[in-house]
């Protein structure tokens, strides 16, 4: 683990810094990455805003790749993170390439993959991962972690942004928004919105079948001393029971292992 440094100025209170002070007043050489530092960040964060599906889909692999590897969080992640929530309302995101199913319901693929991105690393730095880290590094994980600290730090902010994709007209980035939202909501300031989170919650269990979306949701209620009895199906409690014996097989080789991190952490 890296020391993090402050590159950029806090967000307003009000929101997210404007996205291309960020991009332009970040100095992305001096940030570590996976692969090394973030000189090529502002390229392939610039190149997220192409209208052209494809470039944007290829602008994701490179600017995602090297800051979330292995669940873990580094020193780039956090201004990465901060440009994705800024540019989540972007005309070039938001309709830039729409297109229609077989049923005419628009998507937009480019919108989702953002969201996807910013929940998959809020759960990187959930409570359960600071938990499991503490457990195998002491209670001085997070203070070490300064990366991990500096994303947690700013959850508000990043909420801020996905917030207003909740009630979104397409249901597929309603539900990306609300599986974003959830991870973010852990800071302190935001426990408040959990009443509202779990109404679209209870929406998306009694509309979506997507096996991950709903697993996240149902954790998160019971997370939250929800009685989620009559949100389950049968596909729920399947899925429950094999998660269950997979726990069980892992533990009894590799001990006791119940992180929420989206994979084994190195950290």
């Amino acid at each position: 683990m890296t020391n993090s440094r402050r590159q950029t100025e806090n967000p307003r209170l009000d929101g997210l810094p404007d996205y291309q002070t960020l991009l332009d007043g970040t100095d992305w050489a001096s940030l570590a990455t996976a692969c090394g530092t973030g000189e090529s960040l502002p390229a392939a964060l610039a190149r997220l805003l192409d209208p052209d599906p494809v470039v944007g889909a290829d602008a994701a692999k490179d600017a995602f790749g090297g800051v979330t590897h292995q669940n873990t969080i580094y020193e780039a992640t956090v201004p990465v993170a901060l440009y994705v929530a800024a540019i989540l309302d972007h005309p070039a995101i938001t309709a830039g390439d729409v297109g229609h199913d077989a049923d005419m319901s628009p998507r937009h693929p480019t919108l989702v993959r953002l969201l996807n991105w910013l929940s998959n690393t809020a759960y990187d730095a959930d409570d359960e991962c600071v938990a499991l880290g503490e457990r195998h590094y002491g209670e001085g994980f997070l203070h070490e972690y300064g990366e991990m600290r500096a994303f947690r730090d700013l959850r508000p902010a990043i909420f801020s942004a996905v917030r207003s994709l909740l009630s979104h007209d397409n249901a597929d980035v309603r539900d990306a928004a609300l599986v974003a939202a959830i991870p973010l909501a852990e800071h302190p300031t935001l426990t408040t919105h959990r009443g509202e989170l779990v109404d679209h919650a209870r929406h998306l269990l009694a509309t979506s079948t997507d096996r991950h979306n709903r697993d996240r949701v149902l954790d998160a209620l019971k997370a939250w001393r929800y009685d989620t009895s009559d949100l389950e199906n049968a596909a729920d409690i399947a899925a429950r029971e094999r998660h269950a014996r997979l726990m069980a097989e892992r533990a009894s080789w590799a001990g006791d292992w119940t992180g929420g991190c989206t994979e084994d952490p190195p950290f």
